[in-house]
């Protein structure tokens, strides 16, 4: 290998595969109706693309805990029951201020949803719409989530 060629995968193309990625926590909030489940979606801040409630780990919390904190403060979502263990994961790019891209892997809990909030931390940021699972597959962007929503 020249000099040229190591020197661009070591500092440009292994460092893209060797990316650590960062973890994230989603909740994927779910109603009962008479024609089957609905999924809560709520539109990002920033793109306004619909997603799911997710965010950064918080101290002192698992998991869990961090999605249903996460479907309170971004949706306003007052659970019935929450899912201890992740029903499904799904990665992503997070793109940062500074416009470079993070890969996250989400960890995804189901969240039963038992009323919402009018008033919450992020009300009047964001928009929220109760959906089919199928309408919900087809609205996200990241494809393994919407395989998540096509399975329920």
């Amino acid at each position: 290998m020249t000099k040229w060629l190591r020197n661009i995968w070591e500092e440009v193309a292994r460092p893209l595969f060797l990316r650590p990625r960062r973890v994230q926590f989603a909740a994927l909030c779910l109603r009962k109706t008479q024609n089957g489940p609905e999924v809560l979606l709520i539109t990002s801040r920033d793109t306004g693309r619909w997603v799911i409630p997710k965010g950064w780990p918080m101290d002192g919390l698992d998991g869990a805990e961090t999605a249903r904190q996460e479907a309170w403060e971004e949706a306003g979502v007052r659970p019935a029951k929450l899912g201890r263990s992740p029903v499904g994961q799904y990665t992503y790019d997070k793109i940062l201020k500074d416009g470079s891209a993070q890969p996250v892997l989400t960890n995804v809990y189901r969240v039963d949803v038992q009323e919402l909030a009018d008033d919450f931390p992020e009300a009047g940021q964001r928009t929220r719409e109760w959906v089919s699972p199928q309408t919900a597959a087809d609205r996200v962007w990241e494809p393994e989530l919407s395989e998540i929503l096509r399975h329920l």
